[in-house]
């Protein structure tokens, strides 16, 4: 599918609020907005003989990343699949309206949620890494379409 910006699927109030509400989300909105981080860290882990980076969209002036995605290559894996990451900047990007800044992620999971105040997979209401590889099994990594 083409790239989406993630703040099409922001939470809402009540989402923020209750988890459970979040966890009820499609798979498209929940790992667009609110566990973006998880999809990202566990493509990673899926495929370690691969180089995978990660990747957090700071925009302007903002402390926090509102966004994570794998990268590998110049391409990059959000919730929107596979897609060249040019692609994945602009249409968030034009979306916001603000300038955003590629920031690579060097943490693991707990070091990049305690320091950006995200959710740790325990966190959640259910755990979302199953539904975070089940997800991310969906789209067929660049490496098997480009080879």
């Amino acid at each position: 599918m083409p790239a989406v910006a993630a703040g099409v699927f922001r939470r809402t109030p009540i989402e923020r609020a209750d988890q459970r509400i979040a966890w009820e989300r499609g798979d498209q909105a929940f790992f667009a907005a609110g566990a973006c981080h998880i999809l990202a860290f566990t493509c990673r882990d899926s495929y370690p003989d691969r180089e995978i980076g990660l990747t957090a969209m700071v925009m302007d002036g903002d402390e926090h990343p509102f966004h994570v995605y794998a990268t590998w290559q110049g391409w990059a894996l959000d919730a929107a699949g596979w897609n060249p990451e040019h692609e994945v900047l602009a249409v968030n990007t034009a979306f916001e309206g603000r300038r955003i800044a590629r920031v690579p992620i060097t943490a693991g999971l707990a070091g990049f949620c305690a320091t950006h105040l995200h959710r740790m997979p325990d966190q959640y209401w259910r755990d979302p890494l199953p539904r975070a590889r089940a997800y991310l099994s969906g789209f067929t990594p660049p490496w098997d379409v480009t080879a």
